[in-house]
């Protein structure tokens, strides 16, 4: 099956390693023109010329670093026809981590896509097609214990992709929200025991992620779950939310040290 990116004009945020490399790595694989983003100069400009790719580092979150990236792939490329929103971070800690982590989450996992549509839209809207890929995790759908600030901001993420397809899919624009859970990247390494211990086991290489969204592009699927059992745990949070609390809860008490009473 394939998803169509033949001759399209993609651009990929965080795409020096990771999700990010994988999805460069299957569009152009698909034939399409691809813009290697990442805020690592080296890695960005290292996955562009293993593809055959552009490489254009820089901020892909704050306004100007994204009105620069659009302007650039624009440039580079002739016109935007996919964007990935791939870029995050993710932040650990509580209620009392420091502000400016909270500020960060909110800037990279969320604003950024904010911004990136609000510049892509017009000529998307005008034309009457475009393709808006989040990369969310299943921390939007669910949470992710240990890091209030990155459940927070993903499930912010979450609800803008929610909010462009509900308003924009009539008019073209087709948008996917891509929520794996563990993914055998940085992110993963940095997660501690913590997140070994929930995701570790089930952790996919980032190739398998990019091909359920080469998938999901070829179905229109909005929601892209490359971990299944997360439609189960998403229902279950929905319909059982007391029981859905009470078991993550329980491993919080397991998990974390000091919380076992």
């Amino acid at each position: 099956m394939t998803a169509g990116l033949s001759g399209r004009r993609c651009v990929i945020t965080g795409a020096g390693r990771g999700i990010g490399a994988a999805l460069a790595e299957a569009f152009t694989a698909e034939g399409a023109s691809v813009v290697v983003n990442d805020l690592d100069a080296d890695a960005a400009r290292e996955t562009a010329a293993r593809l055959g790719a552009v490489a254009v580092p820089g901020d892909a979150a704050s306004r100007d670093g994204v009105a620069a990236l659009i302007e650039a792939a624009r440039a580079e490329l002739g016109g935007i026809d996919v964007y990935c929103a791939n870029a995050g971070v993710a932040h650990g800690g509580g209620a009392d981590a420091p502000e400016a982590l909270w500020a960060s989450s909110w800037e990279v996992n969320v604003m950024a896509h904010v911004r990136a549509a609000e510049l892509l839209l017009p000529e998307w809207l005008e034309r009457g097609e475009g393709r808006f890929v989040a990369t969310v995790s299943a921390a939007g759908l669910l949470t992710m214990l240990g890091s209030a600030p990155y459940s927070v901001s993903k499930h912010a993420a979450l609800s803008f992709a929610e909010w462009l397809s509900a308003t924009y899919r009539h008019r073209g624009v087709k948008v996917h929200a891509l929520c794996p859970q563990g993914v055998r990247t940085k992110i993963l390494e940095a997660s501690g025991e913590l997140g070994q211990a929930l995701m570790g086991a089930t952790a996919l290489e980032p190739a398998a992620v990019a091909e359920d969204v080469l998938r999901a592009i070829a179905e229109e699927r909005f929601l892209i779950l490359p971990h299944p059992e997360v439609a189960g745990y998403y229902a279950a949070r929905a319909t059982e939310p007391d029981g859905w609390l009470a078991a993550m809860n329980r491993l919080q008490r397991k998990f974390v040290a000091g919380d076992a009473a």
